[in-house]
Parts: C-alpha cells; structure tokens; sequence
C-alpha cells in the first residue's frame, strides 16, 4: 500500500458532490503516447542468523534496513510519528507493510526494459545494505515460517486499525496484512471505454496470472495444500472490498458505475492532525454529507477519497490507472514477467482484441471459479467450455507476445520485451508453475526442511 508522503490539509476544499469523483478517476485517461507501466513487489526480510522474522528497531532491525538505504543511496526518509516508515525517489517509493514486508513501488516507465532495470536497482541497493545487517530477502509469496503471532507488527497507524477491523470481517485477513507478498503492475488507459475493456479483460484474467505466478506453497514450516496460498487468502479477507468485480461486466459500466461500488465499500481510517481516527466501518457516503458518526461535522477532501480508493482491494483496482493484483511475488525474472504479459494484452489493440474474444463469453461464475481454483489447481484449473487454464494461457501469452512485438520497444542490444515472456511460456507449456516445482524439492532433495527457502528462495 503506498505510504503518504504529507497530512491532509485541514483547510483544503471539501468534495461537494459525486461528479467530482468521477472527475477524480477520468483525469487519468492518457493517449497512447503518454503510456506507462508501473512495476510494485514486496519481500518478507528475514535475520540470517536464525532465520527469524525481523523487527522494527534494533541494529538489525527494519528501521536500520530503511535509514541504510536512504543514507547510502540518496533516498529521502518518509516519517511518521517520528518513526522512519518509507524512502522515497522521484516518483518511486520503498515502504513497509504490516508484518514487515519490504515493497518497492517502481516509478511509471516507458518500457519492461526500464522496470526491470529498476527492480534490479532496487534489490541490489536492498541487499548491499541488508547484507551488512545480517538481512535477508525471501521471493516467495506467503511467509514460510514463522507464524502471525511471530509476526512483528510495523509502527504505522494505520495497521492497527485495519489490523482489528480485520478480525470482524474474514477469516483470513490478518494473513493477508501480515504474512503475504504480491507483485503488481499498474497500467494506463486511453478513455473510459478503454479502461472499461483493459478492466473487463485483465479481471477476467486475473487467475492466468495467480497460476503462472504461484509462489506461496509454504506456511508455518510446512506445506499449506495450495499453490499460491496468498491468493486463497484474498477469497476470505473481507468480501465487501475484494473479489472480481461482476458489476464491471454489466451493461453501462464506466468511472460513475466504480465510484457507487467504491462509496460503499466500508471505510478504514481518515488522516487528521498527523494522525489515523478510526472509523472502520463507517460510510464515505455520509462522510460527503458531514454525518460520519467518527468525525461528526466533518467532511472529505478528495485526498481523502485517495486515501479511501487506496483500501479497496479486488482483483483490478481502478485509480487514474489500473492495478493488475493477482499475482505472488517471485523471482526477479517473474516480477518483469508479469508486467511483460499485461502491458503485451493491454497496450496493443489487437492484442487487447483478442484477448476480449477470449474471455467475453464467460459468465460471472465461470470467473469465479476460475479465481477460487487457481490458488489450488494452479493450471489445471478446469474453465469455460472445456478449456483449462493452462490452455488459457498459453492464449493468453501468445497474444502478449504479438503485443509486444507490435510495440517493438528494444533494448541497447536490440532486443524487445518479448524477452521477459520467456519464463512464462515455459511454465505455461510444462504446466509446472514454481510452487510445483518447490513441492518437489522440499518432498524430494531438501527432505522436508523449510529452512532450504532461506538459501534457495531468496533474492
């Protein structure tokens, strides 16, 4: 989740009505040219010695991870409380999640090229500092380990209470907050009926993503029965805020169709004065209207609304660009990966042609299946009209290939981003996605010892 970077003005204009939402979301349509790609992945830290959960303070702590990074590497400290909670750099960020987790927030770049090339800064920057900590960085999508209550919790206000609203609404939510990692790619769109098909099409692809990317076989020492466990957990965290979004499917569809559903979804927190009022719950809805019982009489700014679109978690959120959410986080060449395969669908047209063709005839429960098997059956999830979602992808990639070409965007070798669909094509052609094939290590030559991700699964 990106971390502010100011407080909210006190003083700043209030939204006086819906229309200025719609307006909030449709600023961010952009021709073609001015398309970018925005690359986010998160890594559970961990101590070397011991292989233990890291916490905030102390010489090896998360605290001296983010002040070595931001002194050795010229980032600027973002504050909070007087806690050191995140970096940020240009338009990049590095900030902590609830449980620890390390995410960078990659900058909007031209091309898969300079994302990767990004990340690659990144890690290496992470791991120059965190090697003279005694830290460590896991690429798998679900801590391995320890369990929630090792978990150390990050000093950042808003987590307790999203921490405790948690608990009332899901099974699984503190899991979620806690324990797991995502990588996500964040995209553009031209108009509304652009981000209405990019929305339709990657919602509905969303499980082709879960299954090439399933990372997260592991939880508290030893197998959880899923391939990506962290996608499972999403299916039970909090029903009013996730999911596939079927309305997006409906006739009349658009940024006002989003807003309703947002207005809705129960809010977590407001920023006042430097701090996080609770009103978990509570409605942005009577929040326009000055009658939020947590802060009566007042009324939002549209940072306000940012901060609230922001804890809406489906498969695809829609801001001023489109987050594509459905996948684990995983090695470096899968993290350029799963950019390469959404740009590839959504920035060419026939590519994007194609991939509506695929997907338009699904219903909303075919979609849903889809999403609830992925986490289990990875690729050989059964789907629509016999097909599996193996042979989806397989679909799927080759019109991101097609894409890609199309966009031709070369390295100094002379190489296109095709390049970073490699990884993927394997895994769609054998079937055999990386949970697969970290099962059949820890059940074959690591002879069920966890510990082996610690020098196996690491960036």
């Amino acid at each position: 989740m990106t971390t502010p970077t100011t407080d909210i003005d006190e003083h700043a204009p209030r939204i006086e009505k819906k229309a200025e939402l719609i307006e909030r979301l449709a600023r961010g349509a952009k021709p073609a040219a001015q398309w970018r790609v925005g690359t986010e992945h998160e890594k559970v830290v961990f101590h070397k010695a011991g292989n233990a959960p890291v916490e905030y303070e102390g010489k090896g702590g998360i605290k001296a991870l983010l002040d070595g990074i931001a002194k050795r590497y010229e980032w600027e400290p973002i504050s909070e409380s007087g806690n050191i909670i995140g970096l940020k750099k240009g338009m990049a960020s590095v900030s902590l999640e609830p449980g620890g987790q390390f995410e960078l927030s990659g900058a909007p770049l031209d091309t898969i090229h300079e994302t990767c090339s990004e990340i690659t800064s990144h890690l290496n920057e992470a791991k120059a500092v965190g090697d003279d900590l005694g830290l460590g960085f896991l690429s798998l999508g679900f801590s391995p380990k320890w369990t929630l209550d090792e978990t150390p919790m990050m000093p950042k206000g808003r987590y307790k209470i999203m921490r405790d609203y948690m608990a009332r609404v899901g099974r699984l939510g503190r899991q979620m907050m806690f324990r797991s990692c995502t990588v996500q790619s964040n995209l553009d769109f031209a108009s509304e009926v652009d981000m209405v098909k990019k929305m339709r099409v990657s919602l509905a692809l969303q499980p082709v993503a879960t299954a090439l990317l399933a990372n997260s076989p592991f939880a508290e020492g030893r197998t959880n029965g899923f391939q990506s466990y962290r996608a499972h957990v999403w299916t039970d965290t909090d029903p009013d805020r996730t999911g596939m979004l079927p309305f997006a499917f409906e006739s009349g569809f658009g940024f006002e169709q989003y807003v309703d559903y947002a207005l809705d979804v129960p809010m977590y927190f407001v920023r006042r004065k430097g701090k996080y009022v609770d009103v978990s719950g509570q409605s942005f809805r009577a929040f326009m209207e000055g009658k939020l019982p947590g802060l009566p009489g007042d009324r939002p700014s549209i940072e306000d609304w940012d901060d609230h679109i922001s804890t809406i978690f489906p498969e695809v959120r829609l801001k001023s660009f489109l987050e594509m959410r459905g996948a684990d986080t995983g090695p470096q060449a899968k993290l350029c990966g799963l950019s390469a395969f959404w740009v590839g669908l959504l920035y060419d047209s026939a590519a994007l042609d194609g991939a509506w063709e695929l997907v338009k005839g699904w219903t909303a429960p075919e979609r849903e299946s889809l999403r609830r098997g992925a986490p289990f059956l990875g690729l050989a999830t059964p789907g629509p009209n016999g097909r599996s979602l193996q042979d989806i992808a397989k679909a799927a990639l080759a019109l991101s290939r097609t894409g890609l070409t199309n966009r031709a965007r070369k390295n100094a070798s002379g190489k296109d981003e095709t390049i970073f669909l490699n990884d993927l094509d394997e895994i769609a052609s054998s079937g055999l996605n990386g949970a697969q094939r970290l099962l059949a290590l820890y059940n074959g030559a690591w002879k069920r010892d966890i510990d082996r991700v610690f020098t196996e699964c690491v960036f």
